[in-house]
């Protein structure tokens, strides 16, 4: 049995099982807002997967009614009462912010699928997280708003970044200079999310999803996951060159030879993930 990852702090809490990395946000108290703990954790638990061949499917969720509803604003509000010097405030809120983009690169350079399991609020921080995921399961009681534009500050986490690539150019301004709340209907129709559940179903869809993504071929998904990211930045000659190293890494897999028998003796395939 593999060893478990722990987390630094009680703000995450991280299990290993079925192949599957649970990482849940354990701020239920504060709506699981995300605080400097909170980051440190993902920063930590996220570097450690990097090199888990054992772990072929990771799962973010938040414990408790709500997913995330973005940053600590009674952090913000002592930062603010406690440094007079503007710079300095600078200085603060970039460090912070540096430690969360960090995050946000080690998720979208992950080998392994990464599943949210969303559900009450998921505002601010909590959609940039979301949206770092390669898949999303929603809730139906959930719903979203990216909310920066109501403090006066500009988005973070990505948010910038994934939204016009997921719903538009003119969407994403939308969402980012009105801050509206909409709920999981709309998130799906836009194309933010998978698939909206009934909420007391959320848990083993999760589940299920999660086992599907594990049990599949990890090196192909590695791959495929790759190849997405790089997509959106590729000449089509690049991205076609790259579909080929990858295809033919493929081919030298264990899976590769299970998933081409599996496919002739018309059964599922069996795969290991090597």
């Amino acid at each position: 049995m593999s060893a478990q990852i722990t987390s630094p702090n009680d703000t995450v809490n991280v299990e290993i099982r079925d192949s599957i990395c649970w990482i849940t946000f354990s701020r239920p108290k504060s709506l699981n807002a995300i605080n400097e703990d909170l980051v440190g954790a993902l920063a930590h638990i996220t570097s450690e997967l990097a090199n888990r061949s054992d772990v072929r499917a990771v799962v973010i969720d938040g414990e408790g009614d709500h997913f995330m509803a973005g940053g600590d604003i009674k952090k913000f509000k002592v930062m603010l009462d406690e440094e007079s010097d503007k710079a300095a405030l600078k200085d603060q809120f970039g460090g912070l912010l540096h430690e969360v983009h960090d995050v946000i690169f080690n998720m979208r350079a992950l080998p392994q699928p990464i599943l949210a399991s969303v559900k009450g609020a998921v505002a601010g921080a909590g959609v940039s997280f979301m949206l770092a995921c390669d898949l999303v399961l929603a809730a139906d009681n959930a719903f979203f708003t990216l909310a920066y534009c109501h403090l006066g500050v500009s988005p973070d986490g990505g948010s910038t970044y994934h939204l016009p690539r997921v719903v538009g150019m003119k969407r994403a301004f939308e969402i980012a200079l009105l801050g509206d709340r909409f709920d999981a209907e709309t998130a799906e129709r836009w194309g933010m999310i998978n698939k909206v559940v009934p909420a007391d179903e959320l848990a083993a869809e999760t589940e299920k999803l999660a086992k599907r993504l594990a049990n599949g071929p990890s090196q192909a998904h590695a791959r495929a996951k790759k190849l997405l990211n790089a997509s959106l930045h590729n000449s089509i000659e690049t991205q076609l060159n790259g579909e080929i190293t990858a295809f033919a890494d493929c081919t030298a897999t264990d899976d590769f030879s299970e998933g081409v028998n599996a496919f002739i003796e018309k059964r599922p395939g069996n795969f290991k993930g090597s």
